[in-house]
């Protein structure tokens, strides 16, 4: 049987839509809540899911929402064997989950299957452009986890195989589950078959830039659970940010008083950076004005991600945990 976990907070403009595509497939669901003060609650009744609200006492995170729903479903649904995450800001094709059993019954080294994840055109915006083009990856076996994302099919003995997912982690929880069961020696794959439509809603870019802080805490913690695994999990971005994000401009500008402002001519890095990366969107599949935009924006984010960074590192030696919220 395959069941599924739907999460939210404040998502009761999008979830009617979300439990509807639920439904068509044919799935039994669970709602887990994270202290909406909206309607998503009564519209999750009102569905006929079981709802759990997370105790506000322990700080809300996606991992402890997924793991806490995941408990439900298999006490509800004895036979559940697979279970299908799904976020409340998404609506499932409802061909999915039995594309995605098929696999992992073809591959039983597989836990996770994945599909393509299209990004909603409600308000086509430079924010659209740039969640499309963070959910797009080619088909076939995950190796860089970043690549995977919250929604997904699993086999429920694996994911509890590994422990669940982490709690502890404000983001990236996804991705950290994804490199536990590679270690474990699990595969992740992401087949030829459309998934889910996701509707991010970032209209602004202060959402953008918050999100990107958000990126950057994840990014860091993960790197400090498994940088040094044989995977070496997030090391080239960890150590790519702290260069582009922090010791870079610092130097520059901290350099130019006594350099007569020769130093920021290290900024000029930025422009070769740019051309670099401008050249990997337009590889994979880009457009000039889309692989410029994206790189431009790619570069914006060192900043935000090094803020992320360094709050991750606070929050780790105070033995604090802070949302970090973008909707």
């Amino acid at each position: 049987m395959i069941g599924c976990v739907v999460i939210g907070r404040n998502e009761a403009a999008r979830l009617p839509a979300t439990f509807a595509s639920v439904k068509v497939a044919g799935l039994a669901s669970v709602y887990v809540d994270s202290g909406s003060s909206d309607d998503s609650v009564a519209i999750a009744e009102a569905s006929g899911a079981p709802v759990v609200r997370l105790d506000p006492v322990r700080p809300f995170t996606a991992a402890r929402a997924r793991n806490e729903g995941l408990d439900v479903l298999t006490a509800a649904y004895l036979d559940a064997t697979y279970v299908m995450f799904l976020d409340g800001d998404c609506r499932l094709d409802p061909k999915f989950p039995d594309s995605a059993v098929t696999a992992l019954n073809a591959n039983p080294d597989c836990a996770i299957i994945v599909g393509h994840l299209q990004e909603e055109q409600t308000a086509p915006s430079i924010y659209t452009r740039l969640s499309a083009i963070e959910w797009s990856s080619t088909t076939g076996e995950i190796r860089d986890f970043g690549n995977l994302g919250g929604i997904m099919l699993a086999r429920i003995s694996d994911v509890r195989g590994v422990g669940g997912f982490n709690a502890a982690m404000i983001a990236g929880e996804d991705s950290e589950l994804g490199v536990r069961l590679s270690l474990a020696g699990k595969r992740v794959v992401k087949i030829d078959a459309p998934m889910a439509t996701h509707r991010a809603d970032i209209v602004r870019f202060g959402q953008w830039w918050r999100r990107s802080v958000r990126a950057g805490h994840a990014m860091a913690h993960r790197y400090t659970l498994h940088g040094a695994s044989k995977l070496q999990d997030c090391k080239r971005a960890y150590w790519s940010t702290i260069l582009w994000g922090g010791l870079l401009p610092v130097t520059a500008f901290a350099l130019a008083p006594v350099t007569q402002s020769l130093s920021l001519l290290l900024c000029a890095a930025y422009g070769a950076l740019m051309i670099r990366m401008t050249g990997h969107f337009r590889k994979a599949g880009a457009g000039l004005a889309t692989a410029w935009t994206a790189a431009l924006f790619g570069i914006i984010a060192k900043f935000a991600n090094f803020i992320g960074l360094v709050r991750f590192h606070i929050h780790r030696v105070r033995g604090t945990t802070k949302l970090v919220e973008y909707k």
